[in-house]
């Protein structure tokens, strides 16, 4: 598992995360160098001066306590003999200080020694006087100007908090337009027509939404066009078919061969029926909550009473927002496919799973190869010698185009899957609306 995001507003906000986290600790350190320059600093050559005269009083002075005490009234030091504490403090660490004791040895020779003393809040300075080496204590900055550290790391915090919190809304601000975009696709690959996306923002941004908007002008331009192709072809076949088949009717032939000319009439008349239905355009139809098994059933009453072997087992009561026509068409579409490639009895049935409701057309004939059930779906497209009518029509490979379409329209999809013991399923799922109170 890999702690980078995947999401480019994630990857945004702990990208700025890590920079602000590191400059924060580049100024602290940054700080902490120049506070120890600062008392570094302190030492300077007047304080040297000091240390030299001090060290000369020392040497000239008697070694008692009460010698100290003026001497630490006049300097403002505090002064420890070497023989009463050996050793004081701890040795201060970073270039800054050992410096500054490289410095002092210069001034008051080698054994000069630089130790600082936390609890007592004290620099001290080891020399030699003598025969005898002194520690001088040098009080360092008041507590109140100590604090100062604790005020500017709370001041920072704050400052950091405020940034995260700008960088938080303009990582938003970036990456919302690219989740419009991601929705948008998502809703064009369902096979829906999208609103147009902003064409605002960042030069970038505008730039995609701007060819986005334009490719979805074109695929609705195109849908219209192939709409409208359909439907004129369709209509101008109509007319020529109808003369056709009532002059048949009206001819004194053969009855046989009749009855073969009226049924080719009749499935071109079929063909004609699913071009309208692929190229129908519903968007600007409501949809409605539907009874699913009502509906079934009534498609189901048509085709039993015309002699064909149709069952249907419905589930609970199951409710479906679709446009009123489509859920018709559907049925109609998958119990031909059925009576068409299969084996008789089509058994149809309906279930509810989770929050979809489930309608499966379930036939008993060769079943279909896995590799050809996507290919199946695709406009224009009919079954291969394995999966063959049983009236010898050739079809027009729009049925199961058209079940796909409008269950991507409708939030749902549509499978084929093999059946146990030999045949297909074609299953539609569509979410499942709520029931009335």
């Amino acid at each position: 598992m890999t702690l980078w995001p995947r999401s480019l507003f994630g990857r945004l906000i702990l990208l700025l995360v890590a920079v602000v986290g590191l400059v924060a600790l580049t100024t602290f350190l940054l700080f902490n160098r120049d506070r120890a320059a600062l008392l570094a600093s302190q030492f300077n050559d007047t304080k040297l001066v000091q240390m030299k005269a001090l060290r000369a009083a020392l040497e000239s002075a008697d070694a008692r306590r009460e010698t100290f005490t003026r001497l630490e009234r006049e300097y403002g030091v505090r002064i420890v003999p070497e023989s009463e504490r050996p050793t004081i403090g701890i040795a201060p660490m970073g270039p800054t200080m050992q410096g500054l004791q490289e410095r002092l040895r210069e001034g008051l020779g080698q054994s000069t020694e630089v130790r600082i003393a936390p609890r007592s809040r004290q620099l001290f300075v080891h020399m030699q006087a003598g025969s005898d080496g002194y520690w001088v204590g040098f009080p360092l900055p008041p507590r109140q100007q100590e604090d100062i550290p604790t005020r500017i790391i709370l001041l920072a915090a704050a400052i950091i908090g405020l940034i995260l919190l700008a960088a938080f809304a303009f990582a938003r601000y970036l990456a919302r337009p690219l989740r419009q975009l991601r929705m948008a696709v998502d809703r064009v690959s369902r096979g829906e027509t999208p609103g147009p996306l902003p064409e605002s923002g960042t030069s970038e941004i505008a730039a995609v939404n701007r060819g986005f908007n334009t490719m979805i002008a074109n695929l609705r331009q195109v849908e219209r066009d192939r709409a409208i192709l359909l439907a004129g072809v369709s209509h101008d076949l109509r007319t020529p078919l109808a003369r056709l088949r009532i002059g048949i009717e009206l001819s004194a032939g053969d009855a046989v061969t009749r009855e073969g000319m009226v049924g080719d009439i009749e499935e071109m008349d079929r063909i004609i029926d699913q071009f309208l239905d692929f190229a129908r355009d519903d968007a600007a139809t409501a949809t409605e909550p539907i009874d699913v098994n009502r509906a079934l059933a009534s498609c189901v009453d048509r085709y039993a009473r015309a002699g064909r072997d149709v069952r249907l087992e419905t589930g609970p009561p199951a409710l479906v927002r679709i446009k009123p026509a489509a859920l018709s068409r559907v049925a109609n579409n998958l119990i031909d496919n059925g009576l068409a490639y299969g084996l008789p009895p089509l058994e149809i049935s309906t279930h509810v799973r989770d929050r979809d409701i489930v309608v499966d057309v379930a036939d008993r004939g060769s079943g279909i190869p896995r590799e050809d059930v996507e290919r199946l779906k695709q406009p224009f497209t009919r079954a291969g010698e394995a999966r063959t009518r049983d009236d010898g029509a050739a079809g027009a490979g729009l049925g199961l185009a058209i079940v796909d379409r409008i269950a991507r329209l409708h939030g749902g999809r549509f499978d084929l899957l093999p059946r146990a013991g030999g045949g297909t399923i074609a299953r539609v799922i569509l979410p499942a609306a709520a029931l009335p109170a």
